[in-house]
């Protein structure tokens, strides 16, 4: 797939003017949003994925347009582990609930531009050593299996700021209390950082972290960097909107690791056929390539949304069957995290429904 410079620059264009219209719009007149308004904000923006499959057809084929699709559904149903993570972060900074939407819009721009940067490197690496396909393959996995028994046995998980953020403290002052939406505000003529830019920084960073799975797996179905990038950025564009929609939908998907594990260990394995089948590593078959079979994007797209449907199809009805299934939150937290995220869910509707007083201006 050839895809010139002035197409990378029209495509990041496009994405940037989209970012810039939701965020006027969301600073316009900062407030909680609906149900009504968030779900047509994710329609919207599963919409515009879908347009973008559909160009992507019909310039450069079906075949490429199903790796897209399969990149995109990927990357959208394994963020959504990061949704818990970033409603943790939200308690613990206790973000206002009017600028959650704000909070959420740069921090996942942030994001945006380091899984460039992976993405980026990511591809470099491959083109030159094809034999990365087999780390890949493991890794995925192993983080499959990992998945599965986090689950199961219900270790803890706990977020902990990372050395940006700790660096960032260090470095900079920071004012004990929100300003509004700023982010920088000057008292008694001294210059400082808000808990509104620090916490952006906590989502961006956070978010790549738990994001180091999803791209070596988008690598697995497609390796055309330009696919990678646009998937993960609809997958990323739309995911903010199902943060807010954590209460209604995120609590009854009880069996979402398994299938998450599915779809990675699934994953992992075209990897390693792929690998082999290209093979250059001396002392597999002797440097040659081995005639095994390999999985074509049809066929993984096929089961990158049977899983899904099954997924969500068994979580619903086991929900319907054992409501207390709910409580317990889904199945890609262990209990100790689901609890922390209820209670997180307290803290951000009791303590943030209305800005801190500001500090002395």
């Amino acid at each position: 797939m050839n895809v010139p410079p002035w197409v990378w620059l029209l495509t990041i264009g496009g994405l940037v003017a989209v970012i810039g219209v939701d965020l006027f719009l969301s600073d316009r007149r900062p407030h909680a949003p609906t149900l009504g308004e968030v779900t047509r904000w994710v329609i919207f923006y599963i919409g515009l994925a879908v347009a973008f499959g559909g160009a992507v057809w019909l310039l450069a084929g079906a075949g490429y347009a199903g790796e897209f699709y399969a990149g995109y559904l990927t990357e959208y149903s394994l963020s959504v582990d990061n949704l818990f993570v970033f409603l943790i972060i939200m308690s613990a900074f206790k973000v206002p609930l009017a600028h959650q939407h704000r909070v959420l819009l740069v921090g996942i721009v942030i994001a945006l531009v380091l899984r460039g940067a992976f993405i980026a490197a990511g591809a470099a690496v491959i083109e030159r050593f094809s034999w990365v396909f087999y780390l890949f393959a493991a890794f995925l996995v192993y983080t499959a299996v990992s998945l599965v028994r986090g689950a199961v046995s219900g270790d803890d998980e706990q977020w902990e700021e990372g050395r940006v953020l700790r660096w960032v403290r260090k470095v900079f002052p920071v004012t004990d209390s929100y300003h509004g939406a700023k982010t920088v505000v000057r008292i008694d003529g001294r210059r400082m950082l808000t808990p509104m830019l620090v916490v952006m920084i906590a989502i961006g960073t956070t978010d790549v972290m738990f994001a180091l799975d999803s791209i070596p797996a988008i690598f697995g179905l497609t390796q055309e960097a330009y696919l990678v990038f646009t998937a993960n950025a609809f997958a990323l564009m739309g995911l903010r909107q199902l943060y807010f929609l954590l209460g209604g939908l995120l609590r009854k998907l009880v069996f979402l690791s398994y299938g998450l594990a599915v779809l990675l260990a699934f994953i992992g394995v075209k990897l390693a056929l792929e690998a082999l089948h290209a093979n250059e590593l001396p002392f597999v078959n002797g440097g040659e390539p081995v005639p095994v079979p390999t999985v074509g994007i049809a066929l993984s797209l096929t089961v990158i949304v049977g899983v899904l449907v099954v997924t969500t199809a068994a979580s619903l009805i086991a929900v319907r069957l054992r409501p207390e299934l709910a409580e317990r939150g889904s199945g890609i937290t262990p209990p100790s995290l689901a609890r922390s995220r209820q209670e997180a869910e307290r803290l951000v509707t009791d303590d943030a429904r209305a800005d801190v007083p500001p500090e002395r201006e």
